[in-house]
């Protein structure tokens, strides 16, 4: 079996146990959307489909572990995106964690669009992002004097 099958396999495994779907149900939905009953049976492309269709049954979608994108973003916010990107290093922490806090603070995942609704020079909430890592950097030093 390839590397990609058994990673497949092991997702819709996971998915599997997530969703909370007992063995007569995974085959069920196995053999519906494939015509197989087993997993090992199954093509690459058959296996994605599976691993999609639990996805939109809610299981979550897992964002790779690396650094992730670098944002594009104009001009005036290079600076500020220049300073994130050295909080994220200094942390060693992806572009990911920095969506995350603009998802929490702002609702929105993309920091190419956090800007203000009214007034589109301003950067207000992509700089509240950046502070929010410094207070973050900031904390974690103090805890790490403190032991």
């Amino acid at each position: 079996m390839i590397p990609v099958a058994k990673r497949l396999i092991g997702a819709i495994k996971a998915g599997q146990s997530f969703l909370g779907w007992d063995d007569a149900t995974y085959r069920g939905v196995l053999c519906r959307l494939t015509g197989k009953r087993s997993s090992t049976k199954c093509s690459i492309r058959e296996l994605e489909d599976v691993k999609e269709y639990m996805h939109s049954q809610g299981y979550p979608r897992k964002a790779p572990k690396g650094k992730g994108r670098r944002p594009n973003v104009a001009e005036r916010r290079k600076a500020i995106l220049a300073k994130i990107e050295a909080l994220l290093a200094d942390s060693g922490l992806s572009w990911a964690y920095a969506e995350g806090i603009a998802s929490r603070m702002w609702g929105c995942k993309i920091l190419e669009w956090l800007n203000d609704d009214k007034n589109l020079e301003d950067n207000k909430k992509i700089n509240a992002v950046m502070i929010a890592l410094e207070v973050r950097a900031r904390n974690k030093k103090r805890k790490d004097k403190q032991k």
